[in-house]
């Protein structure tokens, strides 16, 4: 099936996640919402290793491996993340960015 999707495609739903993942990173202030976009951006980045590894070497699968090496760490990030958030709203009852500063002191 992925032979009959022209690997530019692949590349324009990868870019198009990609910078999606980048714009809600730097404009949202909450921060599950900067953790989803940060999922966005590991997906586009597993989107072009089995994009490129089909095209490249369709016998090989370095580009599966890999892409399960990066789930793996984003699924361990994103449980330390969700652990950290959790505490937060514990102590300060938000997950807001600005508010996070208020834990410095």
């Amino acid at each position: 099936m992925i032979e009959a999707i022209p690997l530019t495609h692949w590349l324009t739903l990868s870019t198009l996640l990609f910078f999606i993942g980048v714009y809600g990173f730097l404009t949202r202030s909450n921060l599950i919402t900067i953790l989803i976009s940060i999922e966005l951006i590991l997906n586009a980045v597993n989107i072009n290793l089995l994009a490129f590894n089909k095209y490249l070497y369709p016998e090989a699968l370095e580009g599966h491996f890999f892409s399960l090496f990066v789930i793996a760490v984003a699924a361990s990030e994103a449980a330390v993340a969700v652990a950290i958030f959790i505490n937060l709203y514990r102590n300060i009852n938000t997950v807001e960015v600005e508010e996070v500063n208020k834990m410095k002191y």
